[in-house]
């Protein structure tokens, strides 16, 4: 496997990134992208050298400010004074995982060569991202439709010598990380900033990070969801292809196909049912997954679209001789996306929650709350509690932000998309289901140690058993925090899609 991806403007898939990424594979350049940069750049000072005519950011104020022209012997320090007045982020720290992917992506949206940037500023930045630089970024305080501006400040001002990075588990002024290396201070040209600054990076690293990350938790939850129908001694007939055949939405099929997969080989499935039907929190397992699943197929295309896409402003064609001001940075696609995905992420926390109530009720065989000489000890009573709080939580983080509008910039922009809150949102509401299904699985996991000594399909007695080295059983009451961190690490960490291939 190579240990460079070289940056082209060949199409980039989720795949690929993910690979990058779990690889740890530097960045580099591709010749083709090289070129372009370089072309569009020398293009740009070439027209600004032979016409006065204003060009909305480059030789113009910014925003309501656009019919304010600015002098050729300025231009550096307005694109300097757009970066430091544009850091206003706020709130908490970026995770440093969304920030190395916001480094990638800005990389790739400037590589198409339609942002007119010094090829030495696009170098810079994949530097940073090659020595795990991770310049400080605050989560509050972009709009989502000028592009992610103050996110995108804070990325880049590091390039000049300013703002704050991580780097080796240190926090340094952005001139001391270039001490470091030896490097000077970019200076930013006609239009660098505006470019280094517009853009949908920030909500999109987002959007990258949970659909990868939503892949572990779609597989997770069907394996869980088989597990969980084992331990309440559930029927597998919902299963049946026939049934989902009629209604056969993609996602419904897929996660009934897996479910019945996980059961092959299952002692337990063979022993007669005393009960007619199980509750909706197992039998509906397809339809309610299967939504679900087909929700990240829609946000996957939409981020991976976005991945490969100019979203700065002004775009800039030199072959074609136009410098074009319109509103690529918008960021309504992906703010739609992520707020659907909030939702989609939660259904499978909400039902995952409904199947762990069920197995702690005391029914069908099953003490309750799954431990011997319950009242005495409380067993699994309480993580039910947690996994409660978290899903009411996450409802109420599921909330449209992209509704919701509010003017700025003196009414020049008059519309946004708040596409930023609705990426942090879902990142919490990932956090969120992560934990409710680890405590589903928890859950699961104890009530299979009163179902012996039949045993459940191979599938699921490989993951019990990878579980069990990790989670002892319950036998009387413990603190249970440890046991719920330690499950949520193991959801993150076990390969739920080779039980489900």
């Amino acid at each position: 496997m190579p240990d460079q991806h070289l940056i082209s403007p060949a199409p980039f898939s989720l795949d690929q990134i993910g690979q990058v990424l779990r690889g740890n594979l530097t960045l580099g350049l591709s010749q083709e992208a090289e070129q372009r940069i370089t072309h569009c750049f020398d293009y740009l000072h070439q027209r600004l050298a032979q016409s006065q005519e204003p060009v909305y950011g480059i030789n113009t104020g910014f925003g309501s400010l656009c019919n304010t022209t600015i002098g050729h012997d300025s231009l550096e320090e307005l694109q300097r004074n757009l970066m430091m007045s544009h850091a206003c982020g706020t709130g908490d720290e970026v995770p440093a995982e969304v920030v190395k992917i916001m480094l990638l992506l800005k990389v790739q949206s400037l590589a198409y060569g339609h942002s007119g940037v010094q090829l030495a500023t696009v170098n810079r930045l994949i530097s940073f991202y090659n020595r795990d630089i991770y310049p400080v970024v605050y989560q509050q305080g972009s709009l989502g439709a000028s592009g992610d501006l103050a996110p995108l400040a804070h990325l880049c001002l590091p390039l000049l010598g300013l703002g704050k990075v991580r780097f080796q588990d240190f926090k340094l002024k952005g001139h001391e990380v270039l001490d470091i290396f030896s490097w000077s201070p970019i200076q930013l040209q006609a239009k660098e900033g505006l470019a280094l600054l517009n853009g949908t990076q920030f909500m999109n690293a987002y959007g990258v990070l949970l659909c990868l990350r939503a892949r572990q938790i779609a597989a997770a939850a069907d394996v869980l969801a088989a597990l969980s129908l084992e331990a309440f001694d559930g029927k597998s007939d919902p299963f049946l292809p026939f049934i989902h055949q009629v209604r056969p939405h993609a996602g419904q099929l897929t996660s009934a196909a897996t479910i019945l997969r996980l059961l092959e080989g299952s002692e337990l499935q063979q022993q007669p049912k005393q009960h007619v039907q199980d509750p909706y929190s197992f039998r509906c397992v397809p339809q309610v997954h299967g939504a679900s699943l087909d929700a990240l197929v829609y946000v996957e295309q939409v981020i991976t679209r976005e991945m490969n896409s100019v979203t700065d402003n002004p775009n800039i064609f030199p072959d074609e001789d136009l410098i074009i001001s319109g509103g690529n940075f918008h960021g309504q696609p992906l703010a739609l996306a992520l707020d659907f995905f909030s939702i989609a992420l939660a259904e499978w926390g909400s039902i995952s929650e409904r199947r762990t109530y069920q197995l702690i009720s005391g029914q069908r065989g099953l003490p309750h709350f799954l431990v011997s000489n319950p009242g005495l000890n409380s067993g699994l009573m309480i993580p039910q509690y947690t996994a409660a709080s978290i899903v009411s939580q996450t409802k109420q983080l599921c909330t449209p932000a992209s509704v919701d509008s509010i003017v700025s910039s003196n009414g020049q922009e008059d519309h946004v998309s708040m596409g930023a809150n609705a990426a942090t949102k879902a990142y919490k509401v990932l956090e969120n289901v992560e934990r409710v299904l680890a405590i589903e699985l928890m859950t699961a996991a104890q009530a299979m140690e009163f179902r012996g000594p039949g045993r459940t399909s191979p599938a699921l007695e490989k993951l019990l058993s990878a579980y069990r080295n990790q989670v002892p059983a319950l036998d009387k009451d413990r603190v249970l925090h440890d046991d719920i961190q330690a499950s949520v690490l193991f959801l993150r960490q076990f390969p739920f899609q080779d039980l489900t291939a």
